[in-house]
């Protein structure tokens, strides 16, 4: 079954936030992952949840998803969204 990660972000520091936007390609990729939504801003349907911008990674298997979330590679990179941004991150298993 494919894993998808799943963020909802709002970004506080575009200067920092950069330099993850523009290297963690490689890093998705390294784990067979692909982009379904890449920091959209979304249009509220239902409900109260209201994220700023939205990104859907999609993964070979829920493992792989994290694998990439453990790459000892990525952490730096990580720590740059978790510093630059207010987010919340899910996996999700597909059909």
């Amino acid at each position: 079954m494919k894993g998808y990660l799943i963020l909802d972000f709002s970004i506080n520091d575009f200067g920092r936030f950069k330099e993850y936007i523009d290297k963690i390609p490689e890093y998705i990729e390294k784990h067979g992952g692909r982009y379904i939504v890449q920091g959209s801003q979304p249009e509220i349907m239902e409900g109260d949840w209201s994220p700023e911008r939205v990104v859907v990674l999609e993964f070979p298997s829920t493992s792989k998803a994290k694998e990439f979330l453990e790459d000892p590679d990525a952490q730096g990179l990580f720590s740059i969204r978790h510093n630059a941004t207010t987010s919340k991150l899910i996996l999700a298993e597909g059909c």
